[in-house]
């Protein structure tokens, strides 16, 4: 809550629980992503990622002149990428204008003329299409993904050189078969296409409007206005199985098992009835069980103790470094790394909660039919990466949040003295820790083998490649 106001749609009910000062005077907010019902989760984690979506966009807002918005439709749409070259040559042939004494003027005006052909052309045979299909709302990360699109030519001159696209796609989405053509379409007649994308890295993205054009007559312009609307696309991580997690496992009691991961309020588990006992509690006698017995007797119940784990992940990428096309691959890694722990855990009767250290602490907890895998892997698409060392803010919150933690497992990408204090709060809390470092190279500082003795550092290469059989 924020401000007394719930801060998504739909059925998503996550709370913000509290702002906690640091010992810096700083403030941190603790999200906690309580698990939902089935029916109204996917909902909820589209509402969660369009909310980070929409809190970035709105920091990164800047003016935009109507100027620099048309060239960029120009060049980014309009034109074909023949019609980039020529529009190229007829910039580079304009400097020939500031003199009639060298003929390149003519080179300009011969360019010039056949772009207007192309232009009038295309807007005479300006194609009317409708467009009918869904596209996928989610992917994973390095495998490309299709939709089956209807086209109908319901203009009355035919449509000639049809093709399909997006005016502009992300960086991180490739397009797969964006030179198909439907030579000609006749008026009322339709076709069924098939376009297909690739998306390269983990998120959530909005993507453009999908548009159907014509390039007729010689591949210089698209001409059409017919488009259909295709959302946002969640792209999840990509990650490699593996057969079991080598863990010191252990349990701890959980107030109200596992309905504490959905509901709130305490409530024993029911195993049977017995006679009663003088001095028992009134409240639990049973009176049905007494009338048909005609003795006193009372329900007896047994607190539940599970096996509760938790796996953190360290997002902490030092500000000098800059952002690739693709992402960090040690984060990208670590990422995976983490959803190949969490399938593992999944498989098994085991409390999972997931802590995404970064500059907010993100907690979804799931496991024992509480939430679904699908439900972490669209949890981790949309964790970012943070720029400003977060451990000295998250540490003591993490703290509080392990007090029914058994296990806790972390990911981190590096080792220093912040993550070796985080480790040590994990450890103090009474807790069982193992620790998996993702680096290529050496850490920063020496790992502490003695203190910490569960220990593994792998290479962003042997977790990409799914050399990893048990960890």
């Amino acid at each position: 809550m924020k401000n007394g106001r719930r801060i998504s749609r739909g059925s998503f009910n996550a709370e913000r629980l509290r702002r906690l000062p640091s010992r810096k005077s700083e403030k941190y907010r603790l999200h906690n992503i309580l698990a939902l019902p089935k029916h109204g989760f996917d909902t909820a984690l589209g509402s969660l990622a369009h909310a980070i979506q929409g809190l970035k966009s709105r920091r990164q807002e800047s003016y935009d002149p109507y100027t620099f918005q048309f060239f960029r439709y120009l060049w980014k749409f309009k034109l074909t990428p023949s019609g980039r070259f020529l529009f190229a040559g007829v910039c580079f042939s304009s400097f020939g204008l500031l003199t009639v004494l060298i003929p390149v003027y003519q080179f300009f005006f011969s360019l010039v003329a056949l772009f207007v052909v192309a232009w009038l052309v295309g807007l005479i045979f300006r194609p009317k299409l409708a467009i009918e299909g869904e596209f996928p709302t989610k992917a994973t990360a390095g495998q490309p993904i299709s939709a089956r699109l209807h086209v109908k030519n319901v203009g009355r001159m035919p449509a000639l050189d049809v093709m399909f696209g997006f005016s502009n796609l992300p960086s991180a989405i490739k397009p797969l078969n964006a030179d198909e053509v439907a030579p000609r379409l006749n008026s009322g007649e339709s076709v069924t296409v098939s376009v297909a994308i690739e998306p390269l890295r983990r998120g959530l993205y909005e993507l453009s409007d999908l548009r159907a054009f014509s390039t007729f007559p010689f591949n210089l312009l698209r001409n059409g206005s017919a488009r259909t609307s295709t959302g946002s696309l969640l792209v999840l991580p990509s990650f490699q199985q593996v057969a079991s997690i080598d863990v010191p496992l252990g349990t701890k009691y959980q107030p109200g098992g596992v309905a504490l991961t959905s509901n709130v309020g305490e409530s024993p588990e029911y195993i049977g009835n017995r006679e009663y006992v003088p001095g028992e509690p009134a409240r639990r006698l049973d009176f049905r069980s007494w009338a048909r017995l005609a003795k006193p007797v009372v329900r007896e119940f047994q607190e539940e103790y599970y096996c509760r784990v938790a796996l953190i992940l360290d997002t902490f990428i030092p500000s000098k470094r800059k952002t690739p096309q693709r992402g960090f691959p040690n984060l990208e890694a670590a990422i995976s790394l983490s959803a190949s722990v969490a399938d593992v855990l999944s498989q098994g009767e085991y409390l999972i909660d997931i802590f995404a250290a970064g500059p907010e602490l993100y907690v979804f907890r799931a496991g024992r039919h509480t939430a679904h895998f699908e439900n972490i892997l669209e949890i981790l698409a949309c964790v970012d990466a943070c720029r400003k060392d977060p451990f000295e803010v998250v540490a003591p919150a993490v703290s509080e949040e392990l007090g029914n933690i058994s296990t806790a497992i972390c990911v981190f990408l590096d080792w220093d003295h912040s993550r070796r204090k985080l480790a040590r709060a994990v450890v103090e809390a009474g807790c069982r820790l193992k620790v998996i470092i993702v680096r290529d190279s050496e850490t920063s500082e020496m790992f502490d083998g003695d203190e910490f003795p569960d220990y593994d550092q792998y290479s962003t290469s042997h977790i990409r490649d799914g050399n990893i059989e048990v960890l």
